[in-house]
């Protein structure tokens, strides 16, 4: 594209939103960062129990898993069939997910296919595509995945298959036919498949050195990862997540859950720890999970845990766990749709237990099923996720209480498969058993999105609820937070937070339309405040009401600019508001709306005054 027009292109997006995103993203996509301002681009830490970037801002990482594809045979344990395809998911995750990061799965088997050899092919072809997302500017923590230990523990005409250990781990430990009984859900295989029971105890307990083998090769992968992304890209490297739901398989006699976590799977991460050091990762945290159960929500299922006899994890560690609703999975424990404030308690334990170990927290994982007999769930199931991932109150009592708001939480969606519908995995390598449908991995079907059929990348979702408005970096800490989406469970609008009538002129500045507020007290950088503007929020039509200023149709970024909109890093066309405010300790607070036509100047002022009324009020 020549320069004259990527210069076009970027001022109609600052300017109109984001573009359609077809095909194969442009060169200018794939391949430089044109719009990076001087305060991107600079790695995280963890600090005072929150990611932080170079500038001293809090971030706030979200996003999507990619993806379960590398669970699958069919692309040889890789996301992706090629670059090319990487860059375009990394492009449409951008454009029209709204991601800034991802947890980019990783595979053990294919890592390691011979015991002892790592093998340097996968992980070139590994690297190449998350450098796609890296070079999309979007941020990139690796895991190291399983489920159900490994896909070689099963029959080829099995009903179930896992992921992760490479066949020579599962040959070593001679493992009995694999057998489940009645298990409707593959998940029931983690506490009551002998073989996958066996399999897990012997890695947590090194027998025939496999917990030995597996983080040998993961230095090594992490040394090849490093040495072969330049430091800007390297820089974008969040962290790593050294093993995907951990669980014990057997407790020994006299030992519980609480007891596993302290004296195997903590010892654990401390080695894995020492691993990322010393493949120059030292700077890095690493993201750690909790016993599988610790937070499960069916009483039966759940297990004491979330590492609480770790201690203060500190900024080396970051605390990693993820939640499902399986309750509302099940099909029988939660007969209704989710509501209001459904998981404001589940992910304020999150954030507890984060705040009690003194770091920064991360659901790596939730999501729901959009097939199937509880399908009907998914679109109030997954509003409730995003909302007590934004805020720990229900909408209906945030108003009234927007002190008890809490952290903004981290969170990858589970997941962004372009593949899905359009697999073909041979089950187990059973040629008999080809798999095309939803995840074509026991029967999930989860992806956020699928291509068509012109190899377009398209939401199986609501856009709204998916692409939304976040502070995705905060110049001091989050006071409050909340956005109301209002995305749709088939048509009907769902609105769980509108906004109060004792604010009659903001209620008719927002209108019908989708709102977010955030409150901030400064940290004395310079840096902006940045929020995620969604493609919903075309900058010429957006409104900010801040004690900054107001502004409807906000301009492009200058230093000297209060409010303002600009480019985010990648090229994909999304876009980001900037506010600025270079004062220390003060409360700021913005609203901001894509609901006002043409918005008065009255207008705006009295919304300002209500809302700097509300703000004394309440703190």
């Amino acid at each position: 594209m020549p320069n004259i027009r990527a210069r076009l292109l970027v001022v109609l997006v600052v300017l109109f939103g984001s573009p359609t995103v077809t095909g194969t993203p442009s060169a200018t996509a794939a391949t430089a960062v044109p719009d990076t301002l001087w305060f991107d681009g600079t790695p995280l830490t963890v600090s005072n129990g929150r990611f932080t970037d170079g500038q001293g801002r809090t971030v706030v990482l979200r996003g999507y898993n990619v993806s379960g594809e590398t669970k699958l045979e069919e692309n040889h344990g890789l996301p992706f069939a090629s670059v090319a395809e990487a860059r375009k998911s990394a492009t449409a995750l951008r454009a029209l997910g709204g991601g800034n990061s991802v947890r980019f799965l990783l595979s053990w088997a294919h890592a390691e296919p011979v015991r002892g050899q790592v093998d340097t092919a996968y992980l070139a072809a590994v690297t190449d595509q998350m450098r796609a997302f890296l070079d999309a500017g979007i941020r990139v923590y690796p895991d190291f995945h399983q489920d159900l230990y490994s896909r070689y523990l099963f029959d080829r005409d099995s009903w179930y298959s896992g992921d992760g250990a490479p066949k020579w781990a599962v040959d070593a430990g001679g493992y009995p036919d694999e057998f489940c009984g009645i298990c409707p859900f593959w998940g029931q295989n983690i506490t009551q498949n002998g073989a996958v029971k066996a399999a897990q105890y012997d890695f947590w307990h090194n027998a025939h050195g496999l917990q030995d083998a597996f983080l040998a090769t993961a230095q090594q992968a992490m040394t090849y990862i490093r040495q072969h992304l330049s430091a800007e890209e390297f820089a974008s490297i969040v962290g790593f997540d050294p093993y995907n739901e951990p669980y014990a398989g057997t407790y020994e006699a006299g030992r519980t859950s609480r007891t596993w976590e302290r004296d195997l799977l903590w010892p654990f991460y401390g080695k894995f720890r020492a691993r990322m050091d010393a493949a120059g990762w030292q700077d890095k945290p690493a993201l750690v999970e909790p016993n599988l159960f610790w937070n499960a929500n069916i009483d039966s299922q759940k297990q004491v845990g979330g590492l609480l006899d770790a201690g203060t994890l500190g900024p080396r560690y970051v605390f990693n766990t993820h939640f499902y609703d399986q309750k509302a999975v099940s099909g029988i424990l939660m007969w209704g749709k989710a509501a209001d404030g459904q998981y404001t308690t589940d992910f304020g334990t999150i954030r507890d237990r984060a705040s009690a170990a003194s770091t920064a927290a991360v659901v790596s994982e939730f999501g729901h099923p959009l097939s199937g007999m509880v399908s009907d769930k998914a679109p109030t199931v997954l509003k409730a996720m995003y909302q007590a991932l934004d805020s720990r109150l229900p909408g209906a009592s945030w108003w009234s209480n927007p002190a008890g708001s809490g952290p903004v939480l981290s969170g990858s969606q589970w997941q962004w498969d372009l593949y899905n519908g359009r697999h073909h995995e041979l089950m187990n390598d059973n040629p008999g058993k080809v798999l095309t449908s939803g995840d074509a991995w026991n029967e999930e079907d989860l992806s956020a999105v699928r291509l068509d059929d012109w190899g377009v990348v398209i939401l199986r979702q609501d856009a709204r609820l998916l692409d939304r408005l976040y502070p995705s970096a905060t110049s001091g800490t989050p006071v409050a937070f909340t956005y109301e989406d209002r995305s749709r469970d088939g048509s009907t609008t769902l609105t769980w937070n509108p906004v109060p009538g004792s604010l009659p002129n903001v209620a008719r500045l927002v209108g019908s339309g989708q709102y977010g507020l955030l409150l901030w007290r400064s940290g004395g950088g310079t840096a902006p405040t940045e929020l995620h503007l969604p493609a919903s929020f075309p900058t010429a039509t957006t409104t900010v009401v801040s004690d900054l200023g107001t502004a409807h149709g906000p301009p492009a970024y200058t230093g000297t600019t209060p409010i303002a909109a600009a480019p985010e890093p990648g090229g994909t066309g999304s876009r980001r508001l900037l506010l600025t405010a270079a004062d220390s300790g003060v409360l700021h607070y913005a609203l901001v709306t894509n609901g006002a036509t043409a918005p008065s100047t009255d207008l705006l002022n009295d919304a300002q005054s209500e809302l700097a009324a509300w703000t004394a009020a309440h703190f």
